[in-house]
């Protein structure tokens, strides 16, 4: 697996970039504009394909407002960032699958509410992609209970 790939940006950018896009996923739910959910997923697999040092949103704050009011440092994993941002357009890239075929639109509207909560956690500081990731690329899953009973019971048999 790839190792951790440190990359600093400022805290107030990291922070307006998940806050962001939380509101735009509750403003989209609460006002039915699935053009806003299309909006989210670009910005989303944008900033996984430019990787969070040049993400719109992290670019945009760091150009303007980190200007006037300039935050702290926070150094993120690069990799697992990325992992999070395919992930969640991946998630949105569903849930408008869901919501532009008819007679899936309904539930369309509830996989973005899951999308949205988990994206709200996230903004909170709990980054479950990040976490998730950060667990897959440890040797032998080694973060994970569950993985951790796997192989050791594999190793036992071998």
């Amino acid at each position: 697996m790839r190792s951790c790939k440190p990359v600093s940006i400022t805290r107030g950018a990291f922070a307006f970039c998940r806050y962001t896009l939380a509101i735009l996923l509750w403003v989209a739910l609460i006002m039915g504009l699935k053009w806003l959910v299309i909006v989210t997923a670009i910005i989303l697999a944008l900033s996984a394909l430019l990787t969070v040092r040049r993400a719109p949103l992290v670019v945009l704050y760091t150009f303007t407002v980190e200007r006037l009011f300039p935050s702290g440092v926070e150094v993120l994993d690069e990799h697992a960032m990325r992992f999070a941002h395919t992930f969640g357009a991946l998630l949105l890239g569903i849930a408008l699958g869901l919501l532009y075929y008819p007679p899936t639109a309904h539930t369309g509207w509830i996989f973005l509410l899951l999308v949205a909560l988990a994206k709200t956690v996230g903004a909170l500081g709990f980054c479950a992609a990040g976490r998730m990731y950060t667990c897959m690329a440890n040797s032998n899953g080694s973060c994970c209970g569950f993985l951790r009973k796997r192989n050791d019971q594999s190793n036992g048999q071998v």
